[in-house]
């Protein structure tokens, strides 16, 4: 995942103005101004022209959503659940009924093509409409007790004040992710969406806004998160941290959290691999590589930067793979014909192509096609790149490292074993997939993938809402976004026991003689 520290935005001085929406804050149910911050332009990384300003909000501007939040989370946490699940559904109605113009500005803003913002803006709506449902659950458990006359029981308990630090590369369905389930289980929230994706977390306030959230209950904070997320992340208001974003910022979250015993969430890292084994449906495989390594412009946690591929099949499926790359049109992502767009800023591009020269000079790896900024045409203004495909070996740190953009390595295998070997030889855990026919493979490798979602003939990326989101060693901390798994995040578990047998009852205590 991208960083939460973003680059490529162009801070502009105090007292910087704009006439739109965009300009504020949420806090306590009213837009409003940061008095005292400085601001930070929202540029088209296809353009590179400005499309509005917003603040970079100041620690006071924090503190205030903060006590918002705590002021509404007495009167919020007592709401029905039932009711609190209605206001979701009438969220998923608005975002229906204004689901192309949130893409559009979301295009707009970070470059994905149309396609994909449609379906970034579907995932909020689907995930609205889940935990709509869970408002008709939200299930605890009950039990039989050790002794007589006893009922136990466990429930599910609000947090308090959650503060959720989102990134870019999917601003309306990984806000959705932490906002909808922290409401359902009773939460008040502070959201500090990336500075590269303002207009789309706005407009997915003003949803909720429009759904009826009471004032106070969710709270938006524009700005840096080397200063408005430290803000957010220190705050002693704050019982609950979320993150998404890489994994070195998240172990800086996760200290922090640990020193001032708050509850932490953090989504980060991956280096993703898609295996092709000599038995697979080749044409299958390969749409599966390209749409996994090039979908968003690579810029998804659970992109496909490494393609496993046996001996058998290697030199046929490379030049059809790099053959079918060089034809990826590229633009901007407001066009129907689109099929990449632009990497988010110009410091990502520049972190993408430094990743670039490793590959070819430091790594010697092969680079086989792409790999180059746009000179001319319609892409020479904006951050575009030409698809990169790599041949190279799994020791390379453009096989290692997360490059979060459209570059990807192609290694050579001899056997299974080894596939699920190199797949597993990284520092992260987040997706990996196999594309093969043997039935006994595929066991294996659900049992053997080190990752928290495995694909099975299916590309690495295409999480869906209901299920647990999430993966193991350098990917988190051990919590799932999505699904029920959700539900724990945000909520502590209450153990209830009601002892009606009218006598003093000790429990853990030996009666045997």
């Amino acid at each position: 995942m991208t960083t939460v520290l973003e680059r490529g935005n162009k801070m502009t001085p105090k007292g910087s103005k704009s006439t739109s929406h965009g300009a504020f804050n949420f806090i306590a149910g009213k837009w409003v101004r940061s008095p005292k911050g400085g601001s930070f332009e929202n540029i088209n990384p296809a353009t590179e022209e400005v499309i509005d300003v917003y603040p970079d909000s100041t620690a006071e501007d924090v503190d205030q959503a903060v006590k918002a939040a705590r002021k509404a989370f007495d009167s919020w946490r007592k709401v029905p659940v039932a009711k609190r699940g209605e206001i979701l559904l009438k969220v998923m109605q608005v975002l229906v009924s204004q689901k192309e113009e949130i893409a559009k500005a979301m295009t707009r803003e970070m470059g994905k093509i149309l396609r994909e913002t449609r379906g970034d803006v579907q995932e909020a709506i689907d995930t609205a409409f889940y935990y709509a449902g869970e408002g008709r659950r939200l299930f605890g458990q009950t039990t039989t007790s050790e002794l007589p006359d006893k009922f136990s029981m466990s429930i599910r308990m609000p947090m308090g004040v959650c503060g959720l630090i989102t990134p870019w590369n999917f601003p309306a369905a990984i806000p959705s992710w932490k906002v909808f389930p922290a409401l359902i289980c009773g939460n008040t929230v502070v959201l500090k969406p990336a500075s590269d994706t303002p207009e789309s977390s706005m407009r997915l306030v003003k949803a909720l806004e429009e759904a009826g959230v009471p004032s106070g209950v969710v709270n938006l904070v524009y700005g840096r998160g080397s200063t408005t997320g430290k803000y957010l992340l220190e705050h002693p208001g704050v019982s609950l941290i979320s993150f998404t974003g890489s994994s070195d910022i998240g172990s800086q979250i996760g200290a922090s959290c640990g020193k001032s015993f708050k509850k932490c969430s953090l989504e980060m890292g991956g280096k993703n691999a898609q295996i092709v084994m000599e038995d697979a449906d080749l044409d299958l495989a390969l749409e599966g590589a390209v749409w996994g390594a090039f979908g968003t412009s690579g810029q998804r946690c659970t992109a496909t930067s490494r393609v496993i591929v046996h001996e058998k099949v290697f030199k046929q499926f490379e030049e059809r793979f790099v053959d079918r790359v060089k034809k990826i049109k590229v633009g901007n992502g407001l066009k129907d014909t689109t099929e990449m767009g632009p990497v988010v800023n110009k410091g990502q591009l520049e972190k993408v192509l430094e990743y670039i020269e490793i590959g070819k000079n430091k790594d010697k790896a092969r680079l086989l096609t792409g790999g180059e900024r746009y000179t001319e045409g319609e892409c020479a203004k904006g951050y575009f790149l030409k698809p990169a495909v790599f041949e190279g070996t799994p020791k390379m740190r453009i096989a290692q490292e997360e490059i979060f953009g459209p570059v990807t390595v192609l290694l050579k295998v001899k056997s299974f074993e080894e596939a699920i070997q190199v797949l597993n030889d990284t520092a992260f855990g987040l997706s990996g997939s196999i594309y093969t026919r043997d039935v006994n493979r595929v066991m294996r490798a659900i049992r053997d993938m080190e990752t928290g979602i495995t694909y099975i003939n299916a590309p690495t990326i295409g999480a869906e809402v209901h299920m647990p989101f999430g993966g193991v060693k350098q990917t988190g901390n051990g919590h799932r976004e999505a699904g029920t798994a959700a539900l724990d995040i945000f909520s502590d578990w209450k153990a209830v026991y009601v002892d009606y047998s009218g006598t003093l009852q000790r429990a853990q205590i030996d009666t045997h003689d």
